[in-house]
């Protein structure tokens, strides 16, 4: 049925499907943007060769340094997370490196492409999906064939929801190897425990659109003095992506091509809220928000797919009787986005984001729509199941 309002033109029609429903997103990227952020980035743009832009870059600059955990100099590259990766490829090896990479997702696939896309040597270790990698195996990694001149990692893989126990590999593969280690911190930055220079990690990258509580568009990449010795000393093929640019211009709170002004405001914002919140208390909530969510989870009878989870977002198995059910789309239907399986998982898991400017409120309506789609479904779940088990397990781990 169609009303037409007098004098206005306006059709209203009363069809379900066509009244308004507030989306909520629950993807590990993009995540959520704060209005704070937001209309930040709606101000008038600013030029980027004059002082205000200057006293931005040093802000932001100065900041990342205290989210990265390090003393050096962290790079603003205009990119999606993928051109830090890159530019970690490009800047620190050379055409007779010999790289080491440990698969166990999409994400980390994504380092052996890098090294292979210039032409490096590169040693492709392959672990199941779902399962992280341990210090013991990369001891073994690095006896089987020594020499590598570096070490890429994924500190929280995202397509699996797996985290690994960064500290302690970095720790172990000081002590067998001189490897730089070179870490994808995409969705771990901000989310996790990241000391990079306590714990010895040579080059981490990260991107705009996760624990930064950004959108899309800007990447990240801290550099070791270790690893600027082999930046200096990089032969392989570069040029916006060059390193050696971004610090000569950084001396002088600029950057050598033109930046996402909007998007640099828009982070300074955000910075500035995580500074202000604590990094460790942005790390506490992480892990608080991790822990009610796997809990609930379970309580719904439910399986979690990683053996080692990240605090920046829970994957959970699609039951094999309920995998033509849709239940992401059953999700979207009530207006909460979620991510599914990425490449083999596709259809086999999907995956809820807690990673950047969540409460508990988010979580815990989510985690209602979940528990309604599969009463739906048939399961025989009790009403208020994943809030009882989400509101213990805040209670424990205050």
């Amino acid at each position: 049925m169609l009303y037409i309002l007098p004098n206005l033109g306006v059709q209203v029609s009363t069809h379900r499907e066509n009244v308004a429903m507030k989306t909520r997103l629950f993807t590990p990227g993009p995540t959520p943007v704060p209005e704070k952020v937001a209309l930040r980035m709606a101000q008038p743009i600013i030029h980027h060769r004059t002082a205000e832009f200057r006293q931005l870059l040093e802000r932001v600059s100065e900041r990342l340094r205290a989210v990265f955990q390090t003393e050096n100099d962290v790079f603003v590259l205009t990119a999606s997370g993928t051109g830090a990766m890159e530019a970690a490829v490009a800047n620190v090896l050379r055409r007779s490196a010999k790289a080491l990479t440990v698969e166990a997702g999409k994400f980390g696939e994504r380092w052996g492409e890098l090294c292979e896309a210039y032409g490096v040597a590169v040693e492709r270790k392959k672990l199941e999906w779902g399962h992280a990698l341990t210090p013991e195996q990369m001891e073994d990694f690095l006896r089987e064939e020594p020499g590598y001149s570096a070490v890429f990692l994924t500190h929280s893989e995202t397509s699996t929801g797996v985290a690994i126990d960064l500290e302690a590999i970095a720790r172990t593969i000081r002590r067998h190897s001189e490897a730089l280690i070179v870490v994808d911190g995409i969705t771990s930055v901000g989310a996790m425990p990241l000391h990079m220079d306590a714990w010895g990690v040579d080059v981490v990258v990260s991107g705009s659109q996760k624990g930064f509580m950004c959108p899309p568009g800007l990447s990240f990449i801290a550099c070791s003095s270790r690893a600027w010795e082999a930046v200096e000393g990089g032969d392989l093929p570069r040029y916006y992506f060059d390193l050696r640019k971004a610090k000569s211009s950084l001396k002088d709170q600029n950057t050598p091509f033109t930046p996402a002004i909007s998007l640099l405001t828009g982070l300074d914002e955000a910075l500035a809220m995580l500074i202000s919140e604590g990094i460790e208390n942005v790390w506490r909530r992480h892990d608080r928000l991790a822990r009610a969510t796997r809990a609930a989870v379970r309580a719904l009878g439910l399986e979690l797919f990683a053996k080692r989870p990240s605090n920046a977002l829970t994957a959970v198995k699609i039951p094999e009787d309920l995998r033509g059910r849709d239940l992401v789309g059953q999700l979207k239907s009530r207006g909460f986005i979620v991510a599914g399986g990425q490449a083999k998982l596709k259809g086999k898991i999907f995956r809820i984001s807690h990673l950047g400017y969540y409460d508990e409120g988010d979580m815990l309506a989510v985690l209602a729509a979940l528990e309604d789609v599969l009463r739906q479904a048939g399961r025989p779940l009790a009403p208020g199941t994943a809030l009882s088990a989400f509101r213990k397990t805040t209670t424990e781990v205050q």
